[in-house]
């Protein structure tokens, strides 16, 4: 029986119109993508970094071509299919952390077990949980704007692992952070690789994209491979 990778995308095409020209994003994109890596997407602004991530979240749309997930096709998915894979298996970091402000940091890290209707006190024992892992166990009464820039990505990121989701995508999460917070927090994403896990970590520091286990550089609207 021939392998499956966890992410499939084959002859993926993504178009949009811009004051009444086409661009192109991507022309017939294929890409195999497997767990147990942490893998970095480089290129310039406005090169398509974070539409692959919106397309891989089920976020964003696409024209032509198959994206497969954990070996489904997700042109089959329902939205509300789509909503469960996103709340269950999927987290995305962003550049900007989207903390709630009038949640203290336990509250902000447990939101998506609340969401999916957890109870409250295991919720807040998991989120406890998570802040020991991103070491901030210190901060766990703190409010966003008590806490420093990668302090607030490390919320961020226990938040998005507290669903023990099986993808991350972070897009330009170190891009407001200084060298040894940007540094800091790679390395934190770097330790959550696992066997049942993969995290892709969208980036202009050609630096921490070295230091991954495969970097891909989206060019001329496809995505190839840095050897």
């Amino acid at each position: 029986m021939t392998n499956v990778s966890f992410i499939t995308i084959k002859d993926l095409t993504k178009t949009y119109e811009d004051a009444g020209k086409k661009i192109i994003v991507f022309d017939r994109l294929n890409l195999n993508l497997d767990k147990n890596s942490i893998i970095s997407l480089v290129g310039p602004s406005g090169s398509g970094k974070s539409s692959l991530l919106h397309i891989l979240a089920m976020l964003d749309t696409f024209d032509g071509g198959s994206y497969f997930f954990d070996s489904k096709n997700i042109s089959s998915f329902s939205l509300s299919e789509k909503n469960l894979n996103r709340a269950t298996k999927i987290s995305i970091v962003y550049q900007f952390n989207n903390l709630i402000s009038d949640l203290n940091a336990l509250e902000n890290v447990a939101l998506p077990l609340l969401i999916n209707k957890e109870e409250k006190s295991f919720a807040l024992q998991q989120a406890e949980a998570m802040m020991i892992k991103v070491g901030l166990e210190a901060r766990i009464k703190h409010f966003p704007n008590q806490l420093s820039g990668g302090e607030q990505q490390r919320v961020a990121i226990a938040r998005a692992i507290i669903t023990e989701p099986e993808l991350i995508l972070a897009d330009e999460p170190t891009g407001n952070l200084d060298k040894n917070n940007s540094l800091e927090i790679f390395n934190l994403l770097k330790s959550l690789k696992s066997k049942n896990r993969l995290i892709l970590f969208a980036t202009h520091n050609r630096e921490l994209s070295s230091m991954t286990d495969i970097q891909l550089e989206i060019s001329n609207s496809s995505v190839k491979r840095i050897e």
